[in-house]
């Protein structure tokens, strides 16, 4: 469940909040600045902030890692992961916003469109077991909880069944149309692992539930995101900063339909770390995110 960053947070220095901060960091940002470390190619991600509403206001579905991962490991993320790039080419079934007009709104080809839109559909079923497909362009799936689904949902998993192959065996559309692109972000060039991820904005299907689908988490939650970032706040939820960064943008909207109108208008331009070395400090900031900026020695301790 790529989420743009990655890491632990190191047992030497709590972190800020709930924001995570792997100890390897300062000696691969001072190899990256010595021209000794070169960066990964990232790899295309999506993922999925699902909303359901609630008395109190819009919950959002999300997945805590377990703490044995090697990366990331007791953060709470959202359902996603890597983009197939099986989903590129193939014929699609499909309902909503054409490939076209998906490459317009994520700035890429539309091939590219397609497969990104294919992996937050298919990784919110992989993992959530939510899909957000139906048999004609205006209706939905109903209950996926069953063996059968289940089957086809662990051959996706597997990558033994193709998004496009399950499609056509259920005689089913992807609907686009229930998807709001939201932001995204890139993981920093020192990172060993990186990812170049489209966060989406979607809502819970009358009908379906979510479950935890995920082999790498081990708890999920509904959760109102301003809860969930006054638990960031208080150092009780770890997160990644695009995880805090999106929750903290949907706190505004009353109902989940709110949300997803209000996809069109975000800014999608990607939001890559930037670090810096000075006097033996490293400076390590997201642009247009000053709450994530941190001072770190090159020993590894806070300034």
């Amino acid at each position: 469940m790529p989420n743009g960053q990655h890491g632990q947070p190191s047992p030497e220095q709590p972190p800020a909040g709930g924001q995570w901060y792997p100890p390897e960091w300062p000696a691969r940002i001072r190899a990256l600045a010595e021209g000794t470390l070169t960066p990964a190619e990232p790899r295309r991600a999506a993922t999925v902030m699902l909303l359901r509403d609630t008395p109190a206001g819009p919950a959002v579905h999300m997945l805590r890692r377990r703490a044995s991962m090697a990366f990331a490991g007791g953060a709470y993320a959202y359902p996603g992961g890597g983009v197939d790039p099986r989903d590129e080419d193939r014929r699609i079934g499909w309902a909503g916003p054409d490939q076209e007009a998906w490459a317009a709104r994520l700035g890429t080809d539309a091939a590219t469109a397609q497969a990104i839109v294919c992996g937050a559909v298919r990784e919110t079923f992989e993992e959530a077991g939510v899909l957000l497909a139906g048999k004609t362009p205006d209706t939905v799936v109903g209950d996926t909880t069953g063996d059968d689904w289940e089957a086809d949902r662990e051959a996706l998993v597997g990558r033994e069944l193709s998004f496009a192959e399950f499609l056509d065996r259920r005689g089913l559309l992807l609907r686009s149309d229930l998807l709001g692109a939201w932001a995204r972000w890139i993981t920093p060039e020192f990172e060993p692992r990186r990812y170049d991820t489209w966060f989406f904005v979607a809502a819970l299907p009358e009908g379906q539930r979510t479950r935890n689908a995920s082999t790498e988490a081990d708890r999920t939650v509904w959760i109102r995101p301003q809860d969930a970032a006054a638990g960031y706040d208080a150092g009780e939820l770890l997160m990644m900063p695009p995880t805090i960064s999106t929750l903290r943008s949907l706190e505004p909207y009353g109902a989940a339909a709110d949300a997803l109108a209000a996809s069109g208008a975000q800014d999608l331009t990607p939001v890559l770390a930037e670090a810096t070395l000075e006097d033996g400090v490293v400076v390590l900031s997201w642009p247009g995110h000053d709450e994530f900026t941190k001072r770190v020695t090159l020993g590894g301790g806070p300034v």
